[in-house]
């Protein structure tokens, strides 16, 4: 009898412990076109135009059970959906990000600003955090700083390798990884839990143009979710030169002498259209998974 009891306190503790935690909560998993993809005439984005399932830009958010806030990473073309969807799921009421994070000055990373301006939400000093290219970028170019002009954003900047807080418990700090920097830098942003630690990377050129040896990073960290942009090159009918990203396959074959629990840690995000790894019920979703590492998808949770 005693002994029952003992287990279900563990259980009880343990169910408690993790429903207290913070986590990261998947918003999006595509590039930022998203899907169904503008021009797209494959079976994938026809099937999609009159589907419930959801593929939103790539955006995660950090949310904090104890306060009921969240922290967003990513303002996408999507925005609008992705804050509708977490809070009626998380919240059942809606609730803006506490904080903004943004990676770089590519479309589907910040151009979901625009929704927080008079002409839509009318947001009041909702605080962006960005590094310095990214902040005077914002500052200096219409229509992004009559966000600042009429304090619907409230810019904060930061600096790569600097650690920042949010909730009182988890710390941010951004990374510099190489991409085609026209207008910014590029971040990708460790995330610091009480208990665990995750990479986000959503966009890189190549894993061997950084300076840092992705192999190594694994044994740090809990949680990496990494630039899955194109499986392989035969995907699209352009110079892959010109849009350069890890393929897949490459990754996978980088990656293949890993251990099982070091796979594990590993979920793919940021898909272009042309992946089907988007797809749950493709061949190559379920190629990937069978290799041991993961997909990210829109609700899940990673605790932190």
């Amino acid at each position: 009898m005693i002994r029952i009891y003992v287990i279900l306190l563990s259980l009880s503790f343990s169910a408690f412990s993790q429903n207290d935690s913070s986590y990261i909560f998947i918003l999006g998993n595509t590039q930022d076109a998203g899907v169904p993809h503008i021009g797209c005439e494959q079976e994938f984005c026809k099937n999609n135009y009159n589907s419930n399932q959801h593929y939103f830009a790539t955006s995660i958010a950090v949310v904090d059970p104890k306060s009921s806030q969240y922290t967003l990473f990513e303002a996408s073309p999507d925005i609008t959906s992705q804050l509708n969807y977490i809070s009626n799921l998380l919240f059942k009421r809606f609730i803006l990000p506490n904080n903004i994070y943004i990676t770089h000055a590519h479309i589907g990373h910040y151009t979901g600003l625009m929704y927080l301006g008079r002409e839509s939400l009318g947001a009041s000093g909702l605080n962006v955090r960005a590094l310095p290219k990214m902040t005077n970028f914002l500052k200096n170019n219409g229509p992004w700083n009559q966000l600042v002009k009429l304090n619907n954003i409230d810019l904060e900047e930061i600096e790569f390798d600097k650690i920042s807080s949010i909730f009182n418990n988890i710390e941010i700090i951004p990374l510099q990884v190489p991409h085609r920097d026209e207008y910014s830098e590029t971040a990708g942003y460790i995330i610091k839990g009480e208990n665990k630690k995750a990479l986000f990377i959503p966009d890189i050129d190549k894993w061997e143009k950084w300076d840092k040896d992705i192999r190594d990073l694994i044994q740090d960290y809990d949680y990496l979710l990494l630039d899955a942009t194109f499986y392989d090159e035969k995907e699209i009918n352009r110079d892959i030169n010109e849009i350069p990203h890890p393929l897949v396959k490459q990754t996978l074959d980088a990656l293949s002498n890993l251990s099982p629990k070091a796979k594990s840690k590993i979920y793919f995000i940021h898909m272009n259209h042309t992946n089907m790894m988007l797809d749950p019920e493709s061949h190559l979703s379920r190629l990937v998974l069978s290799k041991g590492f993961n997909i990210a998808r829109l609700g899940q949770k990673l605790y932190l």
